[in-house]
């Protein structure tokens, strides 16, 4: 067998090689792969109107971060990881000078309503989006998703997946801290 031939077929096997390679590079880099880059870190949050879940909270727009720091939470009654953040998001609540704004996501109003029933209703403000076109403003392609919006309007921080106390305890956290002069407690302290 010629060289030129022996090289040809060993290409296919040096090109997995390098695929393997660059693959387990990547797995074991240490990289949060949780964090997901936002185009709209830093700039004002959208403008987009929701109508509101029912009578008794308002709907969600410009106003609902206009005075304070605001927690905006995507959120479906379908979704498993939703349930588990929850009390998460219902701790959070206590927080002085932080609103918690929800965004139910291409759900049914009554399934969201009985899911705020069984679990209770951490949201200063909540509208619905229930053909899931008014949030890709936000850059949301699936559910749980929550920011962090400062006092003038603008998006500083971003999580993809349910909100733990990982999470709460790591960076996006310490952002929310930051922002909230330190009214969130790190989990377990």
């Amino acid at each position: 067998m010629r060289a030129s031939t022996r090289v040809l077929l060993a290409l296919p096997l040096i090109a997995f090689a390098a695929l393997a390679g660059v693959f387990a590079v990547r797995v074991t880099d240490g990289a949060d792969r949780s964090v997901v880059p936002s185009a709209l870190i830093d700039t004002p949050a959208p403008q987009t109107r929701f109508p509101a879940l029912s009578d008794a909270l308002p709907g969600v727009g410009a106003e609902a971060w206009s005075d304070g720091v605001s927690l905006v939470n995507v959120f479906a009654s379908w979704c498993g990881p939703c349930r588990v953040e929850h009390p998460y998001l219902m701790d959070l609540a206590d927080v002085p000078g932080l609103k918690i704004v929800g965004l139910n996501y291409k759900d049914r109003v009554p399934s969201a309503r009985a899911f705020l029933d069984e679990l209770g209703n951490p949201y200063d403000a909540i509208g619905v989006d229930p053909d899931g076109r008014r949030v890709i403003e936000w850059g949301v392609y699936g559910v749980p998703e929550t920011f962090i919006v400062d006092r003038s309007g603008t998006i500083r921080a971003k999580h993809v997946g349910p909100l733990t106390a990982d999470v709460l305890a790591g960076e996006f956290g310490d952002r929310l801290r930051e922002l909230t002069g330190g009214g969130v407690a790190s989990p377990g302290s």
